[in-house]
C-alpha cells in the first residue's frame, strides 16, 4: 500500500525523493542503484548495507520491488526529475565517521588525516555506540562531543569542486552531521527516554530539511519529497499523551516548519500478521497480531465493516468531532509484545489532529524478508488474550 502510493506520488506527481526511518549511509548505496550508478547489478545487493536489527524492515520484497520500479522509472527521466532513495536515522556511528574519512581521502588527505585523528577519540569503545554511551553517561570516560562537532564545521566550511563533488561533499556533510548527532544520542540514551528519542527525531527532521535544500540547490525546483517511518514519527507527537509526557517526533516538527506544505498519512488495521521479533535484537517473526481493543480507533474501524479505506480528516467535517474525543492507538513496531499489548503498544491520542489522513486496512499481511533467517512463523501461539494486560 505504502509502495503503491509512493510509486504514484513519484509517477504522477514529480515527488523525487523517499527519505525513510533507515541509516544514511546504508541507504545511499540504494540510491546509487535507483540512479544506475554504483556497483550493485540487482537490488538484492544495493540492499546489501542493511545488516543492523531489524534487516527486514528494509531488506524485504515489497521495498526491492520499489527500488526496481525506481530505477526503471529513472532511467526514462532527465537528470533534475529521477527520484532518489535516502536514509534519515542515526544510528549509524561508526559507519558514518569511516564514510566522512572515504571522501575527505579523495579529495584532500590533509584534512582526511584530521578527521581521522578526531573521530579515533571513540576507538576506545569498540564497534558498540553504547559502550560510548555508557561510558561517558556515567563519567567513566570523556566524550567525544568537540571532536565531532569540530569535524563538522569543517566539513561545512568546504566549497565543493565541481558537480561531482557537490552531491558527495555534500554526502559527507551527511554523515558527518550524523556522526556528531549520534554521539549526543548515545549519551542521552542512558539519561532518559524522552531526551534520545526527542534528539533522535530532530536529526531525522534536520535530515529532512537538509536533503530539500540540497536537492532544491541542484534541480531550481522545490523538493517534493515521500517519507516512510513509524505511526509514531510520523504523527504529531502534540496530538497524544506521549507528547503530554515530553516527546516530540518528526511529524510534529516538520508541521511547525513546513505548515501546509506537509501531509502527514498514517497506517491502521485491526488484525493480520506482522513480521516483528520478541525482544530487541531477536529474529523477525512472522507473528499475529490480536484483534484491536474495544475503544481504540482500530476497533471502531473495524465495526464499519469495510475492507480497506482512506479516512481524510478534511472532508470529514462536523463528523470529526466523533473522532476528536481521545480514544487508544495501536503501534507495533520491530518488537511486538502480545501478552503486554496494551501498556506496550497503545496509547490516547487525537486521531484528527494527529494525520491528516488515515489508511486503514482491516486485515494486513506480513512483508516477506529476503533474508532466509527472518518471516518463520512464530512456533508458540499467543496466550490467550487478555491474559497480562
Amino acid at each position: 500500500m505504502r509502495a503503491a502510493l509512493t510509486r504514484r506520488l513519484i509517477a504522477e506527481h514529480g515527488f523525487t525523493a523517499v527519505a525513510v526511518e533507515a541509516d544514511w549511509p546504508d541507504a545511499l548505496r540504494v540510491n546509487a542503484f535507483v540512479q544506475a550508478e554504483g556497483d550493485d547489478p540487482e537490488v538484492e545487493g544495493a540492499l546489501g548495507d542493511f545488516q543492523r536489527f531489524p534487516r527486514w524492515m528494509w531488506r524485504n520484497q515489497e521495498v526491492a520491488e520499489l527500488v526496481r520500479w525506481m530505477r526503471a522509472h529513472n532511467a526514462s527521466q532527465p537528470s533534475e526529475r529521477r527520484a532518489g532513495f535516502y536514509g534519515l536515522d542515526l544510528y549509524s556511528l561508526h559507519t558514518s565517521m569511516r564514510a566522512v574519512v572515504d571522501y575527505l581521502e579523495k579529495v584532500d588527505p590533509e584534512a582526511a588525516e584530521r578527521a581521522r585523528q578526531r573521530y579515533a577519540c571513540f576507538d576506545h569503545f569498540g564497534e558498540d555506540p553504547q559502550h560510548y554511551g555508557h561510558a561517558t553517561a556515567y563519567g567513566h570516560a570523556s566524550p567525544c562531543e568537540e571532536e565531532a562537532v569540530a569535524q563538522l564545521l569543517e566539513l561545512q566550511q568546504r566549497s565543493p569542486h565541481g558537480a561531482w563533488d557537490e552531491d558527495a561533499r555534500f554526502f559527507a556533510e551527511q554523515n558527518a552531521r550524523l556522526a556528531r548527532n549520534a554521539e549526543a544520542y548515545y549519551r542521552t540514551m542512558f539519561a532518559g527516554r524522552h531526551d534520545s528519542w526527542n534528539l533522535r527525531d530532530t536529526h531525522m527532521a534536520d535530515a529532512v530539511d537538509a536533503l530539500a535544500q540540497h536537492l532544491s540547490r541542484k534541480t531550481g525546483q522545490p523538493a517534493r519529497m515521500v517519507v516512510w517511518a513509524h505511526n509514531s514519527h510520523l504523527g504529531d507527537a502534540r496530538a497524544t499523551q506521549l507528547g503530554e509526557q515530553g516527546e516530540l517526533n518528526l511529524g510534529q516538527l516538520l508541521r511547525q516548519r513546513h505548515g501546509k506544505a506537509t501531509y502527514n498519512v498514517g497506517f491502521s488495521t485491526y488484525t493480520g500478521t506482522v513480521i516483528a521479533a520478541k525482544q530487541w535484537d531477536g529474529p523477525g517473526l512472522r507473528r499475529r497480531i490480536r484483534p484491536a481493543l474495544p475503544g481504540s480507533y482500530e476497533h471502531l474501524f473495524h465495526e464499519v465493516d469495510i475492507a480497506r479505506f482512506l479516512l481524510r480528516m478534511e472532508d470529514l467535517g462536523e463528523a470529526a468531532l466523533g473522532l476528536r474525543e481521545r480514544r487508544l492507538e495501536r503501534a507495533i513496531g520491530v518488537v511486538y509484545a502480545p501478552r503486554t499489548e496494551r501498556w506496550s503498544h497503545y496509547f490516547l491520542a487525537d486521531l484528527p489532529a494527529q494525520f491528516d489522513a488515515v489508511v486503514h486496512c482491516d486485515e494486513t499481511w506480513a512483508l516477506q524478508p529476503l533474508d532466509a533467517d527472518a518471516g518463520h512463523e512464530e512456533e508458540d501461539a499467543p496466550d490467550t488474550y487478555p491474559f497480562g494486560l
